[in-house]
C-alpha cells in the first residue's frame, strides 16, 4: 500500500488538507495526519467544521507533541510528506533544521531520508527572506508547490482550482487522480 504523511498548518488555505486527504483515500493511498494547533483554529474559521470530522478522514491521526510517532522515525517508510497549506513559520522551521513539533520533525526525517516533501506555502507578497527560505529549502531537497490557479484547465468553480492544485501535488507522487485536467490529455492544445 502507498503511504504518505500530511501535514497542515495554520495558513489560510486549509481546504488544501482537507481535499488532499480525500483524495488519497480515493486513491486508496494510507494517510498520517498531524496538524498545528493554528491549523485547528482555521480548520474552524474556513471550513466550519469541528477538527475531528477532518482528522477522521485520515488513516491516522498523531498529536503535534508526539515526538515519539513513528512518523518521527526515518525507519517509517513512506512516500514522503506534503503539507497543505504550509506557513511560513513552518517552512522556516524545516528550512533551519528546527524541529520543536512532530509536524516539523516528520518534515525533517523526510528530507534526511531523500524522500519526497512538498509545501503547499501559502503566503503573499513574499519579501527576501521568504525567498532565501525557499532557496534553501529547495537546495535541501524541498519540492515548492504554492497552489496557484490553472486557468488553462477552464475552472468554473473554487473547487476546480483546488482540485487541479491537489491534483498537480498527487502527480509528484505518481499517484492517478481523476483531479486533474491534463494539457494534451483532457485540454485541447491552441484551441482558443
Amino acid at each position: 500500500m502507498k503511504r504518505i504523511i500530511i501535514g497542515i498548518t495554520g495558513a489560510s488555505g486549509v481546504v488544501y488538507g482537507q481535499r488532499l486527504l480525500q483524495a488519497c483515500s480515493a486513491a486508496n493511498v494510507e494517510t498520517h495526519l498531524v496538524i498545528s494547533p493554528a491549523a485547528e483554529m482555521t480548520i474552524k474559521y474556513e471550513l466550519g467544521i469541528a477538527t475531528e470530522k477532518l482528522t477522521a478522514l485520515a488513516t491516522k491521526k498523531y498529536a503535534i507533541k508526539d515526538v515519539g510517532a513513528a512518523i518521527a522515525s526515518g525507519s517509517f517508510k513512506t512516500m514522503g510528506m506534503v503539507i497543505a497549506p504550509c506557513s511560513v513559520r513552518t517552512m522556516s522551521e524545516i528550512a533551519t533544521g528546527v524541529t520543536s513539533t512532530l509536524l516539523t520533525r516528520a518534515a525533517d526525517v523526510v528530507l534526511k531520508e531523500r524522500r519526497k516533501l512538498v509545501l503547499m506555502v501559502r503566503e503573499t507578497p513574499l519579501h527576501l527572506g521568504h525567498l532565501r527560505t525557499m532557496t534553501s529549502l529547495a537546495e535541501i531537497g524541498a519540492i515548492l508547490a504554492p497552489p496557484l490557479p490553472a486557468f488553462y484547465a477552464e475552472p468554473k468553480t473554487i473547487d476546480d482550482l483546488i482540485d487541479q492544485s491537489i491534483g498537480r501535488v498527487l502527480d509528484l507522487y505518481d499517484i492517478d487522480s481523476p483531479l486533474t485536467k491534463r494539457w494534451g490529455e483532457d485540454l485541447e492544445k491552441g484551441r482558443r
